[in-house]
C-alpha cells in the first residue's frame, strides 16, 4: 500500500514539475505579452483618472462649452457649421485602422509576410491621417479661436438676453436688428488686432432683467484639459504609428520568418494599437457629446 501511494506521490511530483519548467507559461501566453497587457493595464488606469477629473469638473459648472459649438468646424467649409462631423470622421479613421491591424495579426498567424507588410502600411497611414487631423483641429482652436490652457474663449450665457454690440464690439445702429441668446446658448469671445473683444449684452428675462453685462471668458479647465488629454492620447498614437513603422520594417527585412511563431511581434503592437483605439472612443465621448 505504501508503495502504491509512493508511486501516485512520485507521478503527481513529475507532472507537476513538467508543467511548471523553464520556458513554459502557466497562462499560455509569451512573456512578452503578459507584460504588454500589465502595461495596458496600468495605463487605462491613467486615462481613467483624467477622463473622470474631467467629468466631475464638467458636470459642476454651468458655463462649460458646448461641443456642437466648440467643435464646428471642417476643412475648406469655411464659417459653415457642421457640428461634429470632423472629429467623427478622425474616430472612423481611428477605428478603421484597429481593422487593418487584425487583418495584419490575421497574416502573421498564416505565416504570410506580404499580407502582414500590406496591412501594416494601411495602418500605419491610418494613423498618420488622424494625427494630421488633430493637428488641423489644434491649429484651428489656437490660431483661429484663440484658444490656449489658460484662455477659454467659449462658454455658456446663464440667461437670456440681447447682445448691445455685434462680433467686432461695434454697437448697433439705430434700427438695426440686435441678435439674442437663449440661456444655455454657448459664445464665444473674439480677439481682433490683438485684443479681446467681450461684447456687452442686457439680460431680458428673470430677476436680473435689464442689467446690463459684460461677457466672460469660460472656465479655464476647459482648454487645460482638452489639450492635455487629447494631446496624451495623439503622444500614444504618434508612438504606435513609429512602433508599427519599425515593425514593418522589421517584417519586410525577414527578421521574424525564422522565428515562426506567428509573427507574434505584431501580434503584441496590435494589443497596444487596440487599447489606443479604445481608449480614443472614451475620450471622443467625454470632450465630444456630454
Amino acid at each position: 500500500m505504501s508503495a502504491e501511494t509512493a508511486v501516485g506521490h512520485d507521478v503527481a511530483h513529475e507532472s507537476e514539475s513538467q508543467l511548471w519548467e523553464g520556458g513554459k507559461s502557466p497562462f499560455r501566453s509569451s512573456y512578452g505579452k503578459i507584460m504588454m497587457w500589465y502595461f495596458l493595464l496600468s495605463d487605462a488606469f491613467t486615462f481613467a483618472g483624467f477622463l473622470i477629473s474631467y467629468g466631475a469638473l464638467r458636470f459642476s459648472m454651468e458655463t462649460w462649452p458646448v461641443p456642437d459649438f466648440v467643435f464646428s468646424t471642417f476643412p475648406f467649409m469655411g464659417t459653415a457649421s457642421a457640428p461634429l462631423l470632423f472629429v467623427s470622421f478622425m474616430t472612423f479613421v481611428l477605428l478603421f485602422s484597429s481593422y487593418t491591424m487584425i487583418r495584419a495579426v490575421q497574416e502573421g498567424k498564416r505565416e504570410n509576410k506580404s499580407g502582414v507588410i500590406k496591412w501594416m502600411i494601411y495602418t500605419i497611414i491610418g494613423g498618420a491621417t488622424f494625427l494630421g487631423c488633430q493637428a488641423w483641429e489644434w491649429t484651428t482652436l489656437i490660431a483661429k479661436e484663440h484658444m490656449s490652457v489658460t484662455v477659454n474663449p467659449f462658454g455658456t450665457h446663464l440667461a437670456s438676453g440681447v447682445y448691445l454690440d455685434d462680433e467686432h464690439g461695434h454697437v448697433y445702429n439705430a434700427g438695426e436688428e440686435a441678435e439674442t441668446f437663449q440661456a444655455g446658448h454657448s459664445y464665444l469671445i473674439h480677439k481682433e488686432g490683438g485684443e479681446w473683444i467681450q461684447r456687452r449684452y442686457q439680460i431680458t428675462e428673470g430677476p436680473d432683467a435689464g442689467m446690463v453685462k459684460q461677457l466672460e471668458f469660460g472656465p479655464k479647465a476647459f482648454g487645460a484639459l482638452f489639450f492635455f488629454i487629447t494631446g496624451f492620447h495623439g503622444f500614444h498614437v504618434f508612438s504606435g504609428v513609429i512602433f508599427l513603422l519599425i515593425i514593418a520594417l522589421n517584417v519586410a527585412s525577414g527578421l521574424y520568418v525564422k522565428r515562426k511563431n506567428g509573427y507574434e511581434m505584431v501580434e503584441k503592437i496590435g494589443l497596444y494599437w487596440h487599447f489606443v483605439d479604445l481608449v480614443w472612443v472614451f475620450v471622443f465621448l467625454v470632450f465630444y457629446l456630454l
